[in-house]
C-alpha cells in the first residue's frame, strides 16, 4: 500500500470517527432524556400522560422509519442553517444525529422498562421522588443495557456516515466513492473495507467491556 494510500485511508478513518463519536453524544443526550420521558409518561410509568407518550411515541417512529438515504436530503436545508452547508463532515453529524436520537431513545426505553418493578415501588414506597427513582433505580439498574444499545447505535453509525458519503460527508464512505468506485482503484476499497471491520470489531468489543463491568459492578451491589 503507497503512502498516498495509507494517508488517504488515515483521514478518512480519523473524519469517520469524528462523525460517529460527536453524533453518538449527541444521541445520548438527546435520546437518553426522550426515552425517561417515554417511560414516565407512558401506561404504566410513574407520572402517565397519555396525551404526551403518543405523540411524542408518534414522532420517534417517525424519525425511526426514515430511510437514512432519504433523511440524509430531507435534512439539507436543516443542515445549512445550524452550520452554514450541506457538504463535508461537520455537517454529516447533523442528519447522524437526527437519526441516531430516536433510535437510542427506543434503546434506552426498553432498558429502563426491564428494571425490576419491585426496585422502583420499594424506593417509592420510602418515600423516594420521581428523580429518587430515575437516579438511584432506573439509571444503574439499565446502565448494563443501555451501554449495550450505546454499542449497537455506534456501530450502526459507523454504517450511516458510510453512507453519508454518497452527498460528499467526507470520511470512509466518502473515500470508497470518489476514490475506490469512481476510479476503479480496487486497493482503496479493500483498504476501506478493512477498515470499516476493524472499526466495528474494536467498538464491539469494547462496548461488550464495558456492558460486562457495568453488570458485575451492579451485582455486586
Amino acid at each position: 500500500m503507497s503512502r498516498l494510500i495509507f494517508n488517504l485511508l488515515l483521514q478518512a478513518t480519523w473524519q469517520t470517527l469524528e462523525m460517529v463519536l460527536i453524533s453518538g453524544f449527541l444521541a445520548v443526550a438527546g435520546g437518553l432524556p426522550l426515552g425517561i420521558l417515554l417511560v414516565l409518561t407512558g401506561p404504566s410509568g410513574l407520572s402517565p400522560m397519555p396525551w404526551l407518550a403518543r405523540p411524542l411515541g408518534l414522532l420517534t417512529d417517525a424519525v425511526r422509519a426514515v430511510p437514512f438515504i432519504i433523511l440524509l436530503v430531507l435534512l439539507i436545508p436543516l443542515t445549512r442553517f445550524i452550520v452554514g452547508t450541506s457538504l463535508g463532515t461537520t455537517a454529516a453529524i447533523v442528519p447522524l444525529a437526527v437519526a441516531a436520537i430516536p433510535y437510542f431513545a427506543r434503546i434506552a426505553e426498553v432498558s429502563l422498562r426491564e428494571v425490576d418493578p419491585g426496585l422502583v415501588d420499594a424506593v417509592r414506597a420510602m418515600g423516594g421522588t420521581r428523580w429518587m427513582v430515575i437516579r438511584y433505580v432506573l439509571l444503574p439498574e439499565s446502565l448494563p443495557g443501555m451501554i449495550s444499545g450505546l454499542t449497537v447505535t455506534l456501530v450502526t453509525l459507523v454504517g450511516a456516515s458510510a453512507m453519508a458519503g454518497t452527498i460528499g460527508a467526507g470520511g470512509l464512505g466518502d473515500l470508497a466513492i470518489r476514490y475506490g468506485y469512481q476510479r476503479f482503484n480496487t486497493t482503496i476499497m479493500s483498504g476501506v473495507v478493512a477498515v470499516l471491520i476493524v472499526l466495528v470489531t474494536g467498538l464491539q468489543a469494547i462496548g461488550n467491556l464495558l456492558s460486562r463491568k457495568a453488570r458485575h459492578d451492579a451485582a455486586g451491589h
